[in-house]
């Protein structure tokens, strides 16, 4: 009788988990849907060429698949589903082609001519050319409200085949943009794109439930490789629904975090994929000012580059990965770790007697309270971190008390985004990047026109001079050099011996539950955000 009763109560719980997951159906409602998705596994497994994914409820782009308003960007970084890519990333983040079949770039890297192939239809039966990869560029240009286009001043339609985009200022690392703007149809695009998306990729948009699902087919017409799974259907979940799902058997794959890694789904195994996912936080690296507004800008604490070094040697990366997030992660040195740009000269040791030294040398000295104390002003450091973030949370706590056998005293405090850019120019910030470009190094360590760095405070030259020349560089190569420089030359530079203003804890491993039997293809590493970067190859995976 108890085992019976049991049963009931799991059913149920798996029911209303499940629900909350499904738009807040009723449970009847959520029962019949269990039972369809049920059968549908079923027959996916028996066919063999099909699969159901559970992602997190962000991962849902609310804006559509249109190109222009973030799809295949931002928090959806990778090549489109539905749409082709003039080139694509491989695993080891080179650029591979696509559409393309060439590229060049002029010496003064103010031009790029992209061949494309003539063998490509748009799933309506219209010919993909030239004229549509210029109109779906000047159309991003015009109205991304995600990507940066302000390098591009107008793509050009040679003839069918040759595209040339015409740069306002040289970009070398133009490949990588291009490797995720789906290309549209100029004859058939609208407002309404975005909600009846027409691609020429590997995939067919056939259904849209907004808050619920989406099902995609394989497109028969496709010019590459016919896609081993003939229909994906993504399921839009939270965490708690998601588990719940694969306890019941009714998804193939489903996401998680490190807080269910310690436990065990029958029939599933879980799933690690290396990232770029960074976690760290900023350090102010000027003294304390008023901006025209008002805010604090700057922070006395941290504006000692000596304190700065002695917090990036002072923390135990490992330790914080192991309680944090079970081992699910790997130690972060720089914002672009493994990437073919990365220096390894940033990798540092944990060194707690190295930090205090490097404390007591700049006058950092421990007072009766046991906080460090100089010139009136007290080693206290405020870390901020997204309210409702559990890991951004954990990771500010565990800092915290690494921190105090230095003699820091830190606090935290969970905000909301609409505060913590604007806080973040006086106070530490539990941050989130990651990206499959060089310019996440940019975007945080270069120079705006303000004479300051955009989510810091933080100013450098040489560093700016450096990724300057990159983006001015005629080879990825080349560039790459420039890339490493610009974190450390020998001299000055971002890492440990150099300014050191932000701190890089961990990369976060991405985690899912996957059917033993469902062989996943190889991921390359996942950027930011935890959702459709694992569904890149979904065409290449197979049933055991």
């Amino acid at each position: 009788m108890k085992k019976k009763v049991l049963g009931i109560l799991l059913t149920l719980a798996v029911t209303v988990a499940f629900a909350a997951g499904c738009g807040g159906q009723n449970p009847s409602e959520v029962q019949e849907q269990t039972e369809n998705t049920q059968g549908e596994t079923g027959a996916a497994q028996e066919e063999k060429d099909s699969v159901i994914v559970a992602m997190g409820t962000t991962s849902e782009p609310e804006s559509g698949f249109d190109p222009a308003y973030g799809w295949g960007a931002g928090e959806h970084v990778h090549e489109p589903l539905i749409q082709s890519t003039l080139t694509v990333t491989t695993t080891d983040l080179k650029i591979d082609y696509d559409l393309a079949t060439d590229m060049q770039v002029s010496e003064d890297g103010m031009t790029w001519t992209v061949k494309i192939r003539d063998d490509v239809k748009f799933t309506d039966g219209e010919a993909l050319s030239a004229q549509d990869v210029a109109f779906t560029y000047n159309t991003v240009k015009e109205n991304s409200s995600v990507n940066d286009f302000t390098m591009l001043k107008e793509a050009v339609a040679l003839d069918e085949t040759t595209v040339e985009f015409h740069m306002e200022r040289p970009y070398s690392i133009w490949p990588y943009t291009m490797a995720i703007v789906g290309i549209v149809p100029e004859h058939a695009y609208s407002a309404a794109y975005g909600e009846n998306p027409i691609g020429s990729g590997r995939y067919i948009m056939k259904q849209w439930d907004k808050g619920q699902q989406i099902i995609f087919e394989a497109n028969p017409d496709y010019y590459g490789d016919a896609p081993k799974m003939k229909q994906v259907t993504i399921l839009f979940m939270d965490e708690d629904a998601a588990y719940a799902a694969a306890m019941a058997g009714q998804v193939d794959l489903a996401y998680t975090s490190a807080s269910y890694s310690d436990q065990t789904i029958d029939g599933y195994a879980l799933l690690a994929y290396e990232t770029v996912d960074n976690r760290g936080f900023n350090l102010p690296a000027v003294s304390v000012s008023t901006d025209a507004q008002g805010n604090q800008v700057g922070n006395d604490f941290t504006s000692d580059v000596q304190v700065r070094r002695a917090i990036n040697i002072g923390i135990d990366r490992e330790e914080m990965i192991a309680n944090v997030l079970n081992g699910y992660g790997t130690a972060a040195y720089s914002i672009c770790d493994k990437m073919p740009w990365y220096n390894e000269e940033a990798r540092v040791s944990y060194d707690p007697e190295g930090a205090a030294e490097l404390l007591d040398q700049a006058g950092w000295t421990v007072g009766a309270d046991g906080i460090r104390e100089k010139d009136g002003v007290q080693a206290k450091l405020n870390i901020l971190y997204a309210s409702g973030d559990s890991v951004r949370q954990a990771l500010a706590a565990d800092t915290q008390n690494q921190l105090k056998k230095l003699g820091i005293e830190v606090t935290i405090e969970g905000v909301g985004w609409d505060t913590a850019y604007t806080r973040a120019l006086g106070e530490p910030l539990m941050w989130g990047w990651g990206a499959h470009t060089p310019m996440e190094l940019y975007n945080i360590y270069h120079t705006l026109d303000n004479g300051t760095a955009e989510y810091s405070p933080y100013s450098n030259e040489t560093v700016d001079k450096y990724m300057d020349e990159a983006l001015k560089a005629t080879s990825l190569e080349e560039s790459y050099d420039l890339w490493k420089k610009a974190q450390w030359d020998g001299t000055t530079g971002v890492i440990q011996e150099g300014d050191i203003p932000w701190i890089w804890l961990c990369n976060i491993d991405h985690l899912y539950w996957a059917n033993e039997n469902l062989k996943v293809a190889e991921q390359k590493l996942h950027p930011h955000g935890h959702g459709w970067s694992i569904v890149n190859n979904v065409d290449q995976w197979e049933w055991q």
